[in-house]
């Protein structure tokens, strides 16, 4: 398979362009023939005129490439090597969506020929490749696993809007149904992965390494959002506090604040979920949860708290949001704890104004059903929500401008602590 793949007798294809898979899909096809598939006909459109709808790449990042875009079956049939790289979400009880991958599992199994591989990259709990996707693929193609295709997993790495560890410089991790298809699905990788690949043990195995690293991420950012719950009721900033802490060698820095998007806000509730199954309930697991889940609504409650005490009608205040992404410097508003804050200042009243220069107003209104508004005056509080580059150097005149009689800042990343000393000031 590597040897028809690069001498582009076999073609690689990717299923689902989103912000995982184009990225994957135009790094094959520097090296490869490839084949990117999406179901949405608009954003298929959009790629063939090198637009990336997710606005993570630029026109640049097309040239050189030999990649077709379509959402055909027909042209899907030429594919011999198949990488699924469609999202896994939650629905509204945690629990997880395999809408999309079973999806993505027909189509596949409906153009599965002999000889195919399939590689999964989306975020699974361990044993769903085998248990859930494996089946499908089988009755759709009337094909036999491992007899007549190959199956692997290899977990994306990919962190969206960070331009350094990009697909091609990250480690990948591997895994295939038997020794035949780890070596021939590693050395795919290897065409465009420049450190290498690690050789999991087992498919469940690279499932399992995916969801814990995520998981050990949430875990970690749970704990100093409760110690900030605790150190704001002793009044001691919790940046402080960490500051004095990291000048020890081996203490972890993690920060508190607003845990979204649609990977670590996520993927614990898919290892939580095959724990029930398996009759056991991850007490430490799903209490970072709770914790990370309710910032949002923790922050709202603080501001409210310190507009009442100015001496203000809450019912009749006005806040601005800065920012409404997951996370700095990117678009994307999946899963956004903004919306967290944004819903509870509304439950009193308090007028809302949200501002973003990244965010699209009709996907938050389409996602949150609010969009954003222009930057007015005289605020009762102010949240820097997101510290997006374009807020990092804003100075003190600022945000004295924006804020009326006795206004609240409150910073949730910290990125202004002690550099304010006019301002009403407040952090986790």
């Amino acid at each position: 398979m590597y040897s028809k793949l690069i001498d582009k007798k076999a073609t690689l294809a990717v299923i689902g362009l989103g912000y995982v898979g184009l990225p994957i899909a135009l790094a094959f096809a520097r090296k490869i023939k490839v084949i990117g598939f999406d179901i949405n006909e608009k954003r298929v459109a959009l790629m063939r005129k090198g637009i990336d709808p997710s606005d993570e790449l630029g026109k640049e990042d097309f040239k050189g490439c030999d990649i077709t875009f379509t959402a055909s079956l027909e042209d899907l049939k030429k594919a011999n090597f198949f990488i699924v790289a469609v999202p896994t979400p939650i629905d509204e009880h945690n629990l997880p969506d395999l809408k999309p991958l079973i999806g993505a599992s027909v189509t596949v199994g409906k153009v599965l020929k002999k000889g195919d591989y399939v590689v999964y990259e989306s975020t699974v709990y361990p044993g769903c490749t085998e248990e859930d996707c494996i089946p499908v693929l089988e009755k759709q193609s009337g094909l036999k696993f491992k007899k007549d295709f190959k199956v692997g997993y290899s977990p994306e790495r990919i962190n969206p809007g960070d331009k350094e560890h990009t697909i091609t410089k990250i480690l990948k991790v591997v895994s295939g149904c038997d020794a035949e298809a780890l070596d021939a699905i590693s050395k795919t990788y290897e065409i465009i992965v420049e450190p290498g690949v690690h050789r999991a043990s087992s498919i469940k195995v690279a499932e399992a390494a995916k969801i814990i690293e995520n998981t050990q991420r949430d875990v970690n950012i749970a704990l100093m959002n409760e110690l900030s719950i605790i150190f704001g009721r002793m009044g001691i900033n919790t940046f402080d506090v960490l500051e004095a802490a990291g000048t020890k060698w081996n203490f972890l820095k993690f920060f508190p604040g607003l845990v979204g998007g649609h990977c670590i806000g996520v993927d614990p509730y898919y290892l939580t979920h095959k724990a029930e199954s398996l009759g056991y309930h991850a007490r430490v697991i799903n209490s970072g949860r709770y914790v990370n889940d309710s910032m949002g609504f923790y922050v709202a409650k603080n501001l409210v708290k310190k507009i009442s005490a100015a001496g203000k009608n809450i019912s009749k205040a006005k806040v601005l949001i800065m920012g409404a992404t997951f996370k700095e410097n990117v678009s994307d508003i999946r899963n956004s704890k903004i919306a967290d804050i944004v819903k509870e200042l509304k439950s009193y009243g308090v007028k809302v104004d949200v501002v973003d220069p990244h965010a699209s107003s009709d996907e938050l209104m389409h996602e949150y059903d609010f969009g954003l508004s222009k930057v007015g005056k005289s605020y009762d509080g102010i949240v820097v929500a997101v510290n997006h580059q374009e807020y990092v150097d804003l100075d003190e005149k600022y945000f004295l401008k924006l804020l009326g009689t006795k206004g609240v800042l409150v910073d949730v990343k910290g990125i202004y602590r002690k550099r304010f000393k006019k301002v009403a000031y407040w952090s986790l």
